[in-house]
C-alpha cells in the first residue's frame, strides 16, 4: 500500500523526515529502512491523521438488530406454533391463529431482548481494562489509551507492556520480545533499530519492527508507530478471529446439560400427554397447540442465557468496586478460592519506593525525611540536619541517577518504582551532574539481579565508566575495590562481611536495599554504599488480611525480597503466626514434589523467590485440592497468574501481567478482592435460586397439564396463557433473582467446592415441594370453578391467575435458601419488586383489557376472587417458611453453607 512521509517540524532540510506508514501488505519493506527521527506529533497533526485512518482498535461486526431478531424466529419450537397458527386461519380458527401469533411474537421478542441484553453485557466487559500506552506529544511524554494512537507517533515500551500498535523502531537497548503469536517461535526475538533488509512475509527477519500484541520480554526501547488497526499484522489475526465463536464457560455448559435432560424428560411427558389425548378422542388441533406451547414453556432454553447474564451483570457490578473480571468463567471460581497468593511490592505495599537511609562505604549512615517521589525531606547525619549533600553520598545520587530508566515529570513518575526511588533521592539533594551519554546498557535479569550502564561525559574524552546498581549479595561479586574517606582500597573478606551485616540489619527492619558501585571495566568494579527503601504498606491491607481470614482464606506471601524482610511485613499483617514457617527458593529447589506438597501446608512466606518457584509453589497447594488465587504486578508474576486458578494483576501493573490475569484489580485496592471473593459466592448461591425457581415452575405447569390429560379432564390452561408462564419462568422474575444483593450469610461463608453443583439432591427435593403445593392449589380452583363439566373463560381464568399468584409467591421464597423472609431485606433487592409488581400489572391487564381479554380468552374477575387467591397461593410461601424453619431449628442451614471439604480443612485457618 505504499507510504507516506510527514515533514518533519524542523525547518532544517538536512534532518531526516519521519517516516510513517500506513499499509500492511508491503509496508514492512518500507518500514525496514533508515528513519531515526524523534520528532512527536502536534494535537492538530494527530487530530487530521485520525480523521483518514481511524481509531486505533478493532470493532466487532455484528450483524443487524433486525437480522438477529429473524433469526429468532428460526427456533424450531417456535416454527411449529407458527405452522399451528396457519392451520387455525386454514381451519378458519382465527381467533386462535391471532392468540398464538400474537403470543409466538411476545415470547420471541422477550427471548431476544434476554440474549440482546447477554450480549451487551459481555461486550460491557471488554471494555473494562483498556490496554494503556507510554507516548510522546507535543514534546511531552504522556499516557494515553492504546486506542488513541495515531501513525506518527513516538511511543515507547518497556519490560511487561504490549506493544500498542505496529512500530518502526529507532532506540532499543536490550530490546526482546515474544513474538510467539506471530511467528510461532517461543524463544523471545532480538530486535534492534537499524535498517535491515528482510524477504517479503519473513516476519521474523523484521528486527526493527514491534509488532501490535507482542509482549516485550525484557529491555526497552522507542520508535515511531507506523500502522494502527486494522492497517497492523494483528488486524489480518483479528480479521480470521471474528469467524471464530466464543467457547461456552463452564456453568454454561453444566446449564446446557441441565437444560438437555431436562428438555429429553419434558419431550417424553409432553408425548405422553398427546398420546393419551389422541387415545382419548381429543381435538387434534387443540392437542397440537397444547403439546408445542407445552414443549416452549417446559423446556428452559434460557437457562443458558440467564446465567449468562447473571454473570455479567455480576461481573459488571465488581467493575464498580475497580474489580475488573476479564474472563466470565473465573467468576464461578471466585467463590471457591481458599487460600491466596500474595505478592508483597504493589499488593500489600504501595510500590512507593523511598530512600530513608543511605550507608556510604564510608560508614556514614544518612537518613532523609520524607515519602514518595516527590515530597522534599531533610538530610540527617548522626541526629544533625544537614544543609548541603557530602561526597560520598552525592556519589550514591549520581550512580542512582544515571543507572536509571525512569522519569520524574508533573509530579509523576514514569517507570520502575525503584529507579523512580532513586531518582527521587538525586532530587532531593540537589546535586549537580555533568552531561553525558549513555553507550551501553546491561539490563537487569533475574539471574544476576543487577543493572549497569556505560556513560561518558559529553565534555570529556574518556571511553566511559560503569555504573551498576543491584542486590548487594551480587554487585560485590563484581567489586574489587572499596572507595573509603575518598581512597580506593581493595575490597577483603572482612570488608564484605562488614557490608553484609549492615545490609542485614537494615533488612530486619523491612527495609529493601540495593548497593551500587563504579568502575572502568565491569571485572573490577568500585563498591561505594548501600541504600535502604522503604516501601509502606497500603492504608487498606491490615483490614482486608483479616477480611480474608474471616472468609477462611489462608493468605501466603511470596516475594523476592530476603527472609528478614519479608518475616518482618508478615508479622506486621498477621499473615506470619507463631507456627508457621518460611521457605526460600533455595529451599524449594531441593524438594521433591510430594515433599514441597507436604511442607507447603505450614508455610506462610516463600522468600527469594522467582517466577519458577511461584509455579511449584501454586501447583503443590493445587496438589491438596485447594483453589488458589495469585495477585502480582510484574512481568515475574506472569507465569504464576497464569498457572493459579484466580490470576489477580494490579491495576499499574504490566501488561503482559493484566493479560496472563484472569481479574484486575483497577484501583490497586486489595480490599477489592474480598469483596469479589463475596461476588463470587452470592452469584453461584442467586443461579441456584433462580434455577430453583425455573424448575419449580416447568414442573408446576407440566405435570398440571399432565394429570388433567390422564384424567381425561380439559386442559385447566390455553396455548397462551401457557406460553404467558413460559415469559414468566424465562423473564423479568427469573432474571431478577440473579441480582438478588449480597447475603449476611454467605460473607465469611467457607469457600465453595469446586465439585458442587447447581442441582442437588436438596434443591430437587424442595423443588418438588414447591411444585406439589402449586400444583395441588391450583387443580383445586380449576375443579372447583368447572362444578358443570365444562370448561368456561372463568374457568381458566381462574386457574391462570391462581398459577400466576403461586409463581409470584414462589419467586419471593426463592430469593433465600436458608433464610426467612422476614429475616432478609424485603426492599432489598428493587429490580426483584419491579419484576413482580411488572407481572401482577400484565396479568392483570390480561384478565381487564378487553384486546388482550381476546387473546388470552380471559374474562374479568371480581375483587373477592383476587383475594381468595392471593391467600390460597400465599401457602407455597408459607410451606417453604416452615421448611427453612425446621432447617434452622435442626441445624440444616449450617450444614448447607458448609462446603469446606474435610480434605482441606487443615489447610485453612
Amino acid at each position: 500500500m505504499g507510504y507516506n512521509q510527514i515533514p518533519d517540524k524542523s525547518d532544517s532540510e538536512d534532518k531526516p523526515a519521519q517516516l510513517v506508514i500506513y499499509g500492511k501488505d508491503e509496508h514492512f519493506k518500507e518500514a525496514t529502512k533508515s528513519c531515526n527521527s524523534l520528532e512527536s506529533l502536534t494535537l492538530d497533526e494527530v487530530t487530521d491523521i485520525r480523521e483518514e485512518y481511524g481509531w486505533n482498535e478493532f470493532v466487532s461486526k455484528q450483524p443487524h438488530v433486525a437480522l438477529k431478531l429473524i433469526e429468532a424466529f428460526k427456533d424450531p419450537l417456535i416454527m411449529m406454533l407458527l405452522a399451528s397458527a396457519v392451520i387455525s386461519v386454514a381451519t378458519q380458527q382465527y381467533d386462535d391463529a391471532i392468540s398464538i401469533t400474537v403470543a409466538v411474537i411476545i415470547v420471541t421478542l422477550v427471548g431476544f431482548i434476554q440474549e440482546y441484553r447477554s450480549e451487551k453485557s459481555l461486550e460491557a466487559l471488554n471494555n473494562l481494562v483498556p490496554p494503556i500506552a507510554h507516548c510522546v506529544r507535543n514534546g511531552m511524554k504522556q499516557d494515553l489509551l492504546a486506542r488513541e494512537l495515531v501513525p506518527g507517533d513516538i511511543v515507547e515500551i518497556g519490560l511487561g507492556d504490549r506493544v500498542p500498535a505496529d512500530v518502526r523502531l529507532l532506540q532499543c537497548t536490550g530490546l526482546e520480545l515474544d513474538e510467539s503469536s506471530f511467528t510461532g517461535e517461543t524463544t523471545p526475538c532480538r530486535k534492534q533499530s537499524d535498517p535491515v533488509v528482510a524477504n517479503k512475509g519473513e516476519l521474523a527477519e523484521l528486527t526493527n519492527i514491534a509488532f501490535m500484541g507482542t509482549l516485550v520480554c525484557n529491555g526497552h526501547g522507542r520508535g515511531v508507530v507506523i500502522g494502527t488497526g486494522y492497517n497492523t499484522q494483528f488486524g489480518e489475526i483479528f480479521t480470521l478471529m471474528e469467524s471464530e465463536e466464543t467457547p461456552k464457560t463452564p456453568l454454561q455448559k453444566n446449564m446446557d446439560k441441565l437444560g438437555k435432560h431436562l428438555s429429553l424428560m419434558s419431550f417424553a411427558i409432553i408425548g405422553m400427554i398427546l398420546l393419551v389425548g389422541f387415545l382419548q378422542g381429543q381435538p387434534f388441533q387443540q392437542m397440537l397447540n397444547i403439546g408445542v406451547s407445552l414443549a416452549v414453556a417446559a423446556i428452559p432454553e434460557g437457562l443458558p442465557i440467564v446465567v449468562t447474564v447473571t454473570l455479567a451483570l455480576g461481573v459488571i457490578r465488581m467493575s464498580k468496586k475497580k474489580a475488573i473480571v476479564r474472563k466470565l468463567p473465573s467468576v464461578e471460581t471466585l467463590g471457591c478460592v481458599n487460600v491466596l497468593c500474595v505478592d508483597k511490592t504493589g499488593t500489600l505495599t504501595k510500590n512507593e519506593m523511598t530512600v530513608t537511609e543511605v550507608t556510604t562505604s564510608s560508614d556514614n549512615t544518612y537518613k532523609l525525611s520524607g515519602t514518595g517521589y516527590f515530597e522534599s525531606g531533610q538530610l540527617f547525619l548522626n541526629e544533625k540536619v544537614l544543609t548541603r549533600c557530602p561526597e560520598d553520598l552525592a556519589v550514591i545520587a549520581k550512580i542512582g541517577y544515571l543507572c536509571n530508566n525512569s522519569q520524574i515529570t508533573d509530579r509523576e513518575m514514569f517507570g520502575n518504582p525503584t529507579d523512580g526511588a532513586l531518582l527521587a533521592l538525586s532530587q532531593k539533594l540537589n546535586i549537580a551532574i555533568e552531561d553525558t551519554a549513555r553507550l551501553e546498557e546491561l539490563p537487569f535479569t533475574h539471574e544476576r539481579k543487577w543493572m549497569g550502564v556505560k556513560c561518558v561525559s559529553k565534555s570529556t574524552s574518556d571511553s566511559g565508566i560503569y555504573y551498576v546498581k543491584g542486590a548487594t549479595e551480587n554487585v560485590l561479586k563484581v567489586c574489587s575495590h572499596i572507595l573509603i574517606d575518598g581512597a580506593l582500597q581493595l575490597l577483603n573478606a572482612e570488608s564484605k562481611d562488614a557490608i553484609i551485616n549492615v545490609v542485614q540489619e537494615k533488612e530486619d527492619r523491612g527495609m529493601r536495599t540495593l548497593s551500587l558501585c563504579y568502575g572502568g571495566t565491569m571485572n573490577s568494579l568500585v563498591y561505594v554504599g548501600n541504600v535502604g527503601i522503604v516501601d509502606p504498606l497500603r492504608n487498606e491491607v491490615p483490614d482486608t488480611i483479616h477480611e480474608l481470614h474471616a472468609n477462611s482464606i489462608n493468605i501466603k506471601m511470596i516475594t523476592g525480597d530476603s527472609k528478614n524482610i519479608a518475616i518482618s511485613i508478615g508479622q506486621k499483617l498477621d499473615i506470619y503466626r507463631g507456627s508457621d514457617t518460611a521457605l526460600s527458593g533455595d529451599m524449594i529447589d531441593g524438594m521433591s514434589t510430594e515433599q514441597l506438597s507436604d511442607a507447603i501446608k505450614s508455610v506462610s512466606i516463600v522468600y527469594r523467590s522467582n517466577p519458577r518457584h511461584k509455579m511449584k509453589v501454586i501447583k503443590a497447594l493445587q496438589s491438596n485440592g485447594l483453589i488458589v488465587a495469585m495477585t502480582g504486578d510484574g512481568v515475574n508474576d506472569a507465569v504464576a497468574l497464569k498457572c493459579a486458578d484466580i490470576g489477580i494483576a494490579m491495576g499499574k501493573g504490566t501488561d503482559v501481567c493484566k493479560e496472563a490475569a484472569e481479574m484486575v484489580l483497577g484501583n490497586d485496592d486489595m480490599s477489592a478482592i474480598v469483596e469479589a471473593v463475596r461476588e463470587g459466592k452470592n452469584i453461584f448461591l442467586n443461579i441456584k435460586n433462580f434455577v430453583r425457581f425455573q424448575l419449580s415452575t416447568s414442573v408446576s405447569a407440566l405435570m398440571m397439564i399432565a394429570i388433567t390429560t390422564f384424567w381425561n379432564i380439559p386442559s385447566p390452561l390455553n396455548p397462551m396463557q401457557i406460553l404467558w408462564i413460559n415469559i414468566i419462568m424465562d423473564g423479568p422474575p427469573a432474571q431478577s433473582l440473579g441480582v438478588e444483593p449480597i447475603d449476611s450469610g454467605v460473607v465469611n461463608s467457607p469457600p465453595r467446592l469446586p465439585k458442587k453443583q447447581v442441582v442437588d439432591l436438596y434443591m430437587l427435593a424442595r423443588v418438588c415441594v414447591s411444585a406439589a403445593v402449586i400444583i395441588s392449589g391450583t387443580l383445586w380452583v380449576y375443579k372447583n370453578e368447572m362444578v358443570d363439566g365444562q370448561v368456561t373463560a372463568r374457568d381458566t381464568t381462574m386457574t391462570f391467575t391462581c398459577f400466576i399468584f403461586f409463581d409470584m409467591f414462589n419467586a419471593l421464597s426463592c430469593r433465600s435458601l436458608t433464610k426467612s423472609i422476614l429475616q432478609i431485606n424485603l426492599f432489598g433487592n428493587t429490580t426483584f419488586l419491579f419484576a413482580i409488581s411488572a407481572s401482577i400489572l400484565s396479568l392483570f391487564g390480561l384478565i381487564y383489557v378487553p384486546f388482550l381479554q381476546t387473546i388470552f380468552q380471559t374474562e374479568a374477575l371480581a375483587f373477592d376472587d383476587i383475594i381468595m387467591l392471593v391467600c390460597l397461593s400465599s401457602s407455597v410461601l408459607i410451606v417453604d417458611e416452615v421448611f427453612k424453619l425446621l432447617l434452622r431449628v435442626f441445624g440444616g442451614d449450617k450444614k448447607l453453607t458448609a462446603n469446606t471439604s474435610e480434605d482441606t480443612k487443615h489447610l485453612i485457618p
